[in-house]
């Protein structure tokens, strides 16, 4: 028997890890994502990314950017329903 499960499509679950390129950050802090990640992530011009960071002892030890509506929606999908509860 095969279990399809329903997948929030505002929630990413990862199935694996890999390496989409390597940026350089120049003199100035700024760095360009490629244009294929660019287009795989459907990003474009306009669009606001948050940078997330994970810990280890205190210091960023892995960044990811989200999309910055997602990230809203991931919010509201988690939080929504412990407001409701505590209201």
């Amino acid at each position: 028997m095969v279990v399809k499960k329903k997948v929030n499509a505002a929630f990413c679950e990862p199935t694996c890890c890999q390496v989409e390129s390597i940026i350089t950050v120049d003199e100035r802090g700024q760095m360009v994502l490629p244009k294929e990640t660019r287009a795989k992530a459907g990003i474009k011009p306009g669009d606001k990314l948050a940078l997330v960071t994970l810990q280890s002892q205190g210091k960023p030890c892995c960044l990811m950017l989200m999309k910055t509506d997602e990230l809203s929606s991931m919010a509201k999908n988690v939080l929504g329903p412990l407001v409701k509860d505590l209201v």
